[in-house]
């Protein structure tokens, strides 16, 4: 038998799917304790079809050091050990960001067809979500910064999410990895669609210091494929995590 696994509801990113950096992170968290490997070594995570909230699903390992997430017999995600060489952009102040947070797709209004009374592009998701409650939501809203080519995010983590070191678990900093990479085309006008694939080093421990900076960038597009880079930075400028995103959507 495998290991069960339940998404919670309040730990989704569309209305009625889990979001898809927290779930990632749920998998990286069960392969490490499976197969030990590094701290720091990449996870990749495909995500095959939409997370179901609150509902028991199976992790069972495969071949190849490869984990699949299942629902009975649909296979939901797979995960295992990857590389990741991924070059990280110099980011902006923890000041400018926050500055810049106004502009964040997190407060289009009447932008969500789904949430007609809702803020911004995911009104409820975990990650970005302005409708949800300060210890219930990471607000990590990305904005476009002058200087910057992407997108940031000036973030002061609740102590809801901090455990009891002080630091963010994986899942937790995984997630909030998630939406600038979405983000940071929205900021250049191009709608992507769900989450596909996340590959993520967690370099170091991220402390919930009283200012992190995550960043998002824009990288490549083939056909339907929207590929994207994102970053962690802790209160001192250093680099804590990155991203490499594939997001799956429509051709702008």
């Amino acid at each position: 038998m495998g290991q069960q696994i339940v998404i919670p509801a309040a730990f989704r990113g569309p209305p009625a799917s889990g979001n898809g950096g927290y779930v990632s992170g749920v998998l990286a968290e069960c392969l490490r304790e499976a197969e030990a490997g590094p701290d720091d070594a990449a996870v990749e995570v495909t995500l095959r079809a939409p997370i179901p909230l609150d509902t028991t699903m199976t992790l069972e390992q495969g071949t190849g050091g490869q984990f699949h997430l299942m629902l009975g017999e649909q296979l939901i995600a797979e995960a295992a050990y990857s590389e990741l060489d991924l070059p990280v952009p110099a980011p902006p102040s923890f000041a400018d960001a926050l500055a810049a947070v106004v502009d964040s797709p997190s407060f289009y209004p009447n932008f969500n067809s789904l949430i007609s009374d809702g803020t911004g592009f995911h009104p409820v998701c975990v990650c970005c979500g302005v409708d949800v409650a300060a210890n219930e939501g990471l607000r990590v809203h990305a904005a476009p910064v002058a200087g910057f080519g992407g997108v940031a995010a000036a973030w002061v983590p609740h102590q809801a999410f901090v455990d009891e070191r002080g630091y963010l678990p994986e899942r937790i900093v995984w997630t909030a990895l998630d939406c600038p990479g979405q983000f940071a085309y929205l900021a250049a006008g191009i709608r992507t669609g769900m989450l596909g694939r996340m590959t993520a080093r967690v370099l170091n421990p991220v402390a919930a210091t009283a200012q992190l900076l995550v960043i998002g960038w824009r990288m490549e597009i083939e056909r339907r494929k929207h590929f994207a880079g994102t970053a962690l930075f802790d209160g001192d400028g250093a680099l804590c995590a990155l991203a490499r995103q594939t997001w799956i959507g429509r051709m702008d």
